[in-house]
């Protein structure tokens, strides 16, 4: 009798190899991920630390993006439009409520929807509303489209669960709207309650990398065992 591997040693080499493949693939990616997240990280914190500046005007708003541009320190000057605000399902370090988002008529011409802050459900119609001109400085937000997690939007019945800014725009009958909105910094009054921005990111690539290799590792592992278990019946079967 041959001593030579048989058919499912082949066969198991080459799903071993197509697996180990597969696995060195992810953790590669992993690592290249990881490297992509460190370097958003270090950008983000740059920008969130940053002096405020202007508002990108309409010229800009096609370039707007979350990789250039969330999180970006924003200064604001004009007035609050707190008649056509709007109330948005929030969960936060506070507890549950709503987010105050109204509109600000820039001095540049345009509007952009800032979220003033937090008011629980019991201060929702009691709340500070200034009026005249203001300065706001905030944190430049991309816009969260469609609603929250499965539960969407339903502008006709009042119902808001993400800052859609497209969407409140249009429920409000706001034109030359920037598509982007802007996260308010504390502003020292009881309500809303401002500076509640949570700039951070989930960073576990580290963990997935690991984990992708390891798998990989164990892949060739399982198929030595293989192949000496394989081999050792093999001449068991030839003693006998």
């Amino acid at each position: 009798m041959s001593t030579r591997p048989g058919p499912a040693v082949y066969v198991a080499g080459l799903v071993a190899l197509l697996l180990f493949a597969g696995f060195m693939a992810l953790g590669i990616w992993q690592i290249e991920r990881r490297a992509w997240k460190l370097n958003l990280i270090d950008q983000v914190a740059a920008r969130a630390h940053a002096a405020p500046v202007a508002p990108p005007g309409p010229t800009g708003w096609g370039a707007i993006s979350a990789t250039t541009d969330a999180y970006r320190r924003i200064r604001l000057d004009g007035v609050l439009d707190n008649s056509r605000e709007t109330l948005v399902r929030a969960a936060t370090a506070l507890g549950s409520g709503y987010w105050v988002v109204t509109p600000f008529r820039t001095h540049q011409g345009f509007t952009v929807l800032v979220n003033r802050g937090y008011v629980s459900p019991e201060q929702r119609t009691n709340y500070a509303k200034p009026t005249g001109p203001v300065t706001i400085t905030g944190y430049l937000r991309i816009t969260e489209p469609k609603g929250g997690f499965l539960r969407s939007n339903d502008p006709a019945a009042g119902k808001w669960y993400s800052r859609d800014v497209a969407a409140i725009a249009t429920a409000r009958g706001l034109s030359n709207v920037a598509p982007y909105f802007v996260d308010a910094d504390k502003s020292g009054t009881a309500a809303p309650v401002g500076g509640l921005t949570i700039i951070a990111f989930p960073n576990n690539h580290l963990v997935y990398m690991l984990t992708w290799f390891a798998l990989a590792a164990m892949t060739i592992v399982a198929f030595i065992v293989f192949v000496r278990q394989d081999a050792r019946k093999r001449q068991g079967a030839l003693d006998t």
